[in-house]
Order: C-alpha cells, then structure tokens, then sequence
C-alpha cells in the first residue's frame, strides 16, 4: 500500500536547481503529489514535496534528493496526522447563554414545555429538535476503506470525515456510532433501538454479505432513510460519471455492456443500479462464489476477469487488488474506472496509455460527490426511504454540474458547492415525486 511522504527539501536557489533535484527523484519511477515553496533566503528555499511512496522506501528517496547535490531533506511535515489531532468534529450549540432567561428557556424549567408538547403531538419533533437535520453513522470497522477488518475505533476517522463532510457540503449533523458486533441480527438491533435519535441512517464500511442483509432488514422495520453508502453512494457517482461520458463520446449507456469486477458492498451497488438504470448486460466476476450467486440473483451475468476484460465497453473494478488488471488487458476504446483505495487495480495513466477512451480511479470517483446530497435531499423532502428514482436524480445532478459547471473531466470537483446542493435539490425533487 502506498502512503504518502511529504518531505521538507532545501534546495539551492538557482536557475534549473530544483528540477534537477526533482528528476533524481523521477529516476525512482515516483510521481510528485504536491511541490509547495515554504520558505524562501537569498541562495535556498525549503519546498514541501509530497510523494506516495511504498512502505520501506523512504530511505531511497532521501538518497536520491541528496545524489543532486544541491539539495538536502532538512524534515518531515504529517499533514493527516496534524488535522486529525483532537479529532475532526465537534458538538456546538445553536443558542448563546448569555443570560439566566436564555437557560431557563432552553433547559429547565422551559425545556419541560416543549417535552410534553412533543409527547401530545409526536410530530412537533420535526421542528423543536435537531432529529430532522441529524444522521446516524454507523459502522463495525469490518471493510474500512480497502484496509478492511481493522475494528471500529481504528475507523473512527473515516467516520469523523465523513461526519464532517456532512455538515461542510449538506448542512447536516452527523454522528459516528461504533460498534463492536459483527452479526447481522446484532447490528440491527442495535440500530433499531437508537434510530428515534435520527432523521437517516448511514451504514459505512461493513462488509459483505453482512452489510446486504443489514441494510434490507433496517429499510423494512424502521420509517426513515436507511442508505449504505459503500454500494449506493459509490453506485451513483459511477452513473453520474458515465452519464457525462455518453455526452462527451456519444456512446449510449443504454446499449453498452458493462463488466464489473469484484462483487463486494460497492461494486454490487453498482452492478445493482446500472441495470435497474436499463443497461442491458453487466458481466461480473468475483472469487466468492456466493457473491457470485447473488449477483446472477438480480440480472447479472456470471464470468471471469478475462472474459470481463474481452467482452465489456466499460470496466468497473473494485477489489481491493492493487495492480490487478495488466496493461495489456486493456482494449482501444474502453472505459476503465479503477476504484479501489488507496491503490487501484490499474492506473489512470497507464490505462489511458493502452488506448482506453476514459479512466478513473477512486481518487475521482468518489462518494463524497453524493452523499451529503443524497441524505440533505431526503431529509427536506421529509422521505421514509431512498428509492432508486432519487439514486438516479443525484446523478444526473452531477453529471448536470459538470456539464455546466465549466468541467472538462467526468466528474465535477467534490469541493464544487454548487454541485451538492444540486444534488439535494434534484434528490428532494425525487422523493417529493415518487
């Protein structure tokens, strides 16, 4: 797995001084992330250099900076860890106690009011609390990013981001519940039991098959959104990006046949959407049969990566498998998305080297695009559940922001505001629709 390094260079303020540091550094075959000048004298600069490297060879990169001669690693700078310390979100309230009334409002005695106001009339809850604006985050850290089972508190970062991601791009409260059970049955009850608390819930990185039957049985007891963002929130940045392709290339989706490759959480949400969309064919292959099993169980047509590679327009892979899919597997034309986190199974570059008209990687293609949307969406629309109508409606939403937004690539950007609150404003759209 690749991490990424950031270095702190000195190097010798001159004409031609740090491309020559830098192209020591290409002759490790080691792409520059980020170049960033921190500080500048008369004869040197100190440049942040991020790189991702491959665990073990720091050492390498060091002696390759200092082969130049002209320039030397003076530190290390940990972005990730520096933003994480004290954690990424907080707790805040809506209401300033500047005085004794405010408290006596707020809390006791005035707060026992609004209780049995909501006691006689349950719906009062909407307006009197945040329960409408606030979203259950839920994970038992079994399928944490492609590091898989590393528990729930190992986790916790990916859920603080995401919560965080919540609140920047839909104005939603989220909050990460973690736990320690891994059986179906177990997590169910335990969502049941705290779902009053939101208005939505988020199902994140839990892995299958567990997470298919957990999210089926939570839709089927409880009366608010139950989405798991790992297969439908990923499902529906894919459709987006190749509803952009087809007014790009002229393709028609429609008529295309799709290969997807690994049938875990994600790419059965995939593979799940496209075809209720009405792509007519998608091959799949995994190594479990049973995922296999499942797939053949809603439309998909059972086959191997070979037979994926030689017979789909358009490749999805999500594996986990770094460097799965061989260079000379690509065919001129295809569409090669490569998902997996943090490394994917082909590089973008290379694929684009072999001749495939578009390629992706989970770096591009990513979920952030949908669901602050997708949940903001919902919650306006005052919706029990999410349906495959306002799936596609968020799509098309940010196949419709990148059309418009001036992009030039597939996808708009995940930091374009205007994106996410089309997004809702489309998914609101839906729900109220259907």
């Amino acid at each position: 797995m690749k991490i990424p390094q950031v270095l702190l260079v000195e190097v010798q303020h001159a004409p031609g001084q740090l491309a020559k540091m830098l192209t020591e550094i290409a002759s490790l075959e080691l792409t520059v992330e980020g170049l960033e000048a921190q500080s500048r004298t008369q004869d040197k600069t100190i440049w942040e250099l991020t790189l991702e490297i491959d665990p073990g060879q720091e050492a390498a990169v060091e002696a390759a900076v200092e082969r130049s001669g002209i320039a030397r690693v003076v530190g290390t700078s940990d972005r990730a860890f520096s933003r994480h310390i004290g954690g990424k979100i907080d707790v805040r309230s809506t209401v300033q106690f500047d005085d004794l009334k405010t408290l006596r409002d707020v809390y006791t005695p005035g707060v026992a009011r609004v209780c049995l106001a909501i006691q006689r009339d349950p719906s009062l809850a909407e307006k009197y609390t945040a329960i409408k604006r606030t979203v259950g985050i839920v994970t038992n850290g079994t399928a944490i990013l492609g590091l898989g089972d590393i528990g729930p508190v190992a986790g916790m970062p990916v859920m603080e981001g995401k919560s965080a991601l919540f609140q920047e791009f839909g104005a939603v409260s989220a909050v990460p519940i973690l736990t320690t059970h891994k059986r179906a049955e177990d997590i169910v009850s335990l969502v049941k039991g705290i779902a009053p608390t939101f208005g939505a819930i988020q199902l994140e990185d839990i892995a299958a098959p567990e997470c298919f039957e957990i999210e089926n049985r939570l839709r089927e007891c409880l009366d608010i959104p139950v989405l798991h963002d790992d297969q439908h929130g990923t499902a529906v940045v894919v459709l987006a990006a190749l509803l952009r392709g087809e007014t790009i290339a002229g393709f028609d989706l429609r008529a295309s046949k799709i290969g997807q490759v690994g049938l875990g959480a994600a790419g059965m949400g995939i593979a799940r959407l496209l075809l209720r969309y009405g792509v007519p064919e998608v091959l799949g292959a995994d190594l479990s049969d049973d995922a296999m099993t499942r797939f053949e169980a809603f439309g998909g047509v059972r086959s191997t990566l070979r037979g994926v590679m030689q017979n789909a327009e358009i490749i999805i892979a999500t594996t986990g498998a770094p460097g799965l899919i061989k260079p000379e597997m690509i065919r001129e034309g295809q569409t090669i998305f490569a998902l997996s986190n943090p490394e994917p199974e082909i590089e973008p570059t290379l694929a684009l080297e072999q001749g495939a008209r578009f390629a992706a990687d989970g770096k591009n293609i990513n979920n952030v695009l949908a669901f602050p949307g997708l949940f903001r969406g919902a919650l306006d629309a005052g919706a029990s559940e999410f349906n495959d109508d306002m799936l596609f409606a968020a799509a098309r939403a940010i196949a419709e922001a990148a059309a418009t937004g001036g992009e030039t690539g597939l996808i708009p950007s995940p930091l374009c505001r205007r994106t996410h609150a089309m997004v809702a404003a489309y998914v609101k759209e839906s729900a109220l629709a259907t």
